[in-house]
């Protein structure tokens, strides 16, 4: 019977890898119909399947080591999170609840830690009897310490950083792992220990060997006694004595061989001190492993050596007292044993470098555009729209709003059109008029007034039936916890981030009301004007009063120049000279719309990434620079607008100047001023028609776009009352 410990295999539970790829794909690459990757797909399922295979022989190391290479190279091209919910249980709770995470670094970390658990049971397994045995047994167990070490060292962090802490799984945190590499390591050195029994070793270089192996149980016992996280109660009864006995029985293992070294060397009141050290610390060692029931070889073996020290102490203790009569030194006296190191932590090749383990195998999803290119290609696309709505789009609006803003303050260009045509509309009123009767204007804002209120309603109302699923859930806990209190995590704490989040999706819905609100605050105000504007050009150049004096008739003679005349020639050609800024806004504006549509990073972006060494995780700040260049050619616009915008500035600025002088030079005649007032007023009617209707078109796609999180999020809740359903059960 075995004298060692191995650690079981983690169990693993089928992946539904073909449904979770599939949608992934069709989701994130639409352009790329998931069949054309049958191949890649079948090729995981395989591969998986026979790394996930409970037998234990030599042959499932390249198996796992395989799998393990595809999924390193698997997350240069997929996120860690594709949907797959994978289950492994605990170590040494195989029947317990497994855990399930949405993460392919969970998938990777559990296929390492059995890699390592496999080459643990290859050595338990060997034939110590043999030299050849021994020294396959040192070898699978300094594997399977680097194994855990590697664990550690390059794939529990991923999973650390990309889980929440409280769902990080115990059996792989540092501490867990760390006291199974040290385990791995005192094995492997008790190996070479008893090897070097084999080959008849000097008693003093035995002590020292033994010496490392008490040191290195020391070790895996301190770092499951000192751990911040509690891993203690996570290995099986009986665990943490063996190590404790193991620890024990090879210091005093070290001690008597050395008292053998002192004897050979005359060193008898030294060999008597260390038989005495020896006798204590088996002795101690015994008494733990029988209360900690510990394995019945370990026991046997450390109680034959409590009886070959005893036997000794007696013997050494007579010929010293009849014979020798040296002075027995104080134990704290005594030189220290130097420990002695043969064994280490060995990281395979096939880890280290994992393409190696793959040989001519061809990778899964080569082809595929991996994830880092495509989050960059995205985060491009958004800096884009960002840059080219707030830089562009929105700043000549802002313009826009400008240039109205004073004109409307200034009552032009109403009065201008009241005296250059004291009689009729205005050519460009008729031209907004015929606009908006075109558009139905009225009919088309109240639809859109309905539709905004129909889509808000429709989103709180997904709000409120995700809100009672929460409710169900912390139902059904409370019931549970009165019933089974501290059996799992109340729903308190257990949702916090889903009710946070619910919290904030009725404020941004809050706040969308108030914004609808003041829309529809905009309607009723203004709605009479803009209704006003569909009416026949009859009817609305009936509602307009003409005015009793002209440009042409302004004046006291033809051959008298007339300063009002001149002042509204002159106005009039700065307005029409701010028509052609805004005219000239707009094709900015429009060149900037026609350059995005044409625009395209990928392949830039995937020149870049195929100069990547292809095993090397593509992260989306490796393309940063590739952005911020492509950015670049977007900055015209915004120089461009800089410029229209100077020339706006200065233009308004001669605008007001000579409205100044013309108001002055314009007779008082009421009939100007109601005809000017009617004008400004279906101008400004037209102005807040365009307004609302933009503000419309905005609500509507905002619920569009919100009603989809909104119910992402409400199939997120049912999965989690579902989960916790289970957990119940």
């Amino acid at each position: 019977m075995t004298n060692l410990l191995s650690v079981p295999f983690k169990k693993s539970y089928v992946l539904p890898i073909r449904q979770g790829v599939r949608d992934y794909i069709s989701t994130h690459h639409k352009d790329t119909h998931p069949d054309v990757f049958k191949w890649d797909i079948d090729r995981w399922e395989t591969l998986r399947k026979d790394a996930t295979d409970p037998i234990i022989h030599t042959n499932r190391v390249q198996t796992i080591l395989s799998y393990h290479a595809q999924l390193v190279f698997i997350l240069t091209k997929l996120p860690s999170d594709i949907g797959l919910e994978i289950a492994y249980a605990p170590v040494f709770s195989s029947g317990s609840i497994p855990v399930t995470l949405k993460s392919l670094i969970f998938e990777r970390t559990g296929v390492l830690f059995n890699l390592a658990a496999l080459y643990s049971q290859l050595a338990c397994a060997e034939d110590r009897t043999t030299l050849q045995g021994l020294k396959q047994m040192i070898a699978h167990l300094q594997a399977a310490a680097g194994t855990f070490r590697y664990l550690i060292s390059f794939a529990t962090p991923s999973l650390y950083n990309s889980v929440a802490e409280e769902d990080m799984p115990l059996d792989l945190t540092e501490p867990f792992l760390a006291s199974l590499e040290s385990l791995m390591l005192a094995q492997a050195q008790e190996g070479v220990w008893q090897r070097a029994m084999f080959d008849n070793y000097k008693n003093g270089v035995v002590a020292k060997l033994a010496a490392k192996v008490s040191s290195l149980y020391n070790d895996a016992v301190q770092q499951i006694k000192e751990s911040p996280i509690p891993i203690k109660h996570i290995f099986p009864s009986g665990w943490v004595a063996h190590l404790e006995t193991k620890q024990m029985h090879f210091a005093g293992v070290a001690q008597f061989r050395k008292s053998i070294d002192d004897l050979e060397a005359n060193r008898y009141g030294q060999e008597i001190a260390r038989l005495v050290l020896a006798s204590s610390a088996v002795r101690k060692g015994h008494e733990i492993g029988r209360k900690g029931k510990v394995l019945p070889a370990v026991l046997r073996e450390i109680q034959s050596l409590v009886d070959a020290v005893q036997e000794n102490l007696t013997r050494a203790e007579k010929d010293n007292d009849l014979i020798y009569h040296q002075e027995v030194p104080a134990a704290s006296s005594l030189p220290q044993i130097k420990e002695v190191g043969m064994v280490q932590s060995l990281i395979s090749e096939a880890l280290a470098d994992p393409k190696t383990a793959l040989g001519n195998d061809t990778v899964i999803f080569g082809e595929l555009l991996g994830y880092g290119a495509k989050v960059a290609i995205e985060i491009y696309e958004d800096r884009r729209k960002n840059w080219i709505d707030e830089e562009v789009l929105n700043r000549a609006q802002q313009l826009d709003n400008a240039a109205t803003g004073i004109l409307q303050s200034l009552n032009l260009p109403a009065a201008l059109e009241a005296m250059e045509k004291p009689v009729g509309l205005p050519p460009s009123l008729l031209k907004k008029a015929e606009e908006v009767r075109s558009e139905d204007g009225p009919t088309r804002v109240q639809s859109s007034i309905n539709n905004v209120r129909k889509l808000a309603e429709m989103n709180m109302g997904l709000l409120n039936e995700t809100l009672d699923i929460l409710d169900q859930e912390a139902d059904n806990d409370e019931v549970l916890q009165a019933d089974s209190p501290g059996s799992r995590v109340p729903s308190a704490e257990a949702n916090k981030e889903l009710v946070s989040k619910a919290t904030r999706y009725r404020q941004i819905l809050d706040e969308a009301a108030q914004s609808d609100e003041l829309v529809r605050g905009k309607w009723d105000d203004w709605e009479q004007n803009i209704t006003e504007l569909t009416w026949s050009e009859e009817d609305l150049q009936a509602a307009v009063p003409s005015s009793s004096i002209s440009l042409a008739s302004a004046g006291t003679s033809a051959k008298t120049p007339n300063p009002t005349r001149s002042h509204a020639r002159q106005l009039r050609s700065l307005l029409e000279s701010l028509d052609d800024i805004q005219r000239s806004r707009v094709q900015i504006v429009d060149r900037a719309k026609r350059r995005v549509d044409t625009d395209d990073i990928t392949p830039r972006i995937l020149k870049v990434a195929t100069a990547i060494e292809r095993w090397v995780e593509v992260k989306p700040s490796m393309f940063e620079d590739v952005v911020d260049e492509e950015m670049e050619k977007f900055e015209k616009f915004k120089d461009d607008l800089e410029d229209v915008e100077v020339k706006q500035e200065m233009l308004l600025e001669s605008i007001k100047e000579r409205n100044e002088v013309f108001i002055q030079s314009r007779k008082e005649d009421p009939s100007v001023k109601d005809r000017e007032h009617a004008l400004q007023s279906l101008d400004l009617a037209y102005h807040m028609y365009k307004e609302i209707t933009r503000n419309l078109d905005e609500g509507l796609k905002f619920y569009n776009e919100f009603g989809h999180i909104l119910a992402q999020f409400r199939a997120t809740c049912k999965d989690w009352l579902n989960h916790r359903q289970e957990e119940m059960q």
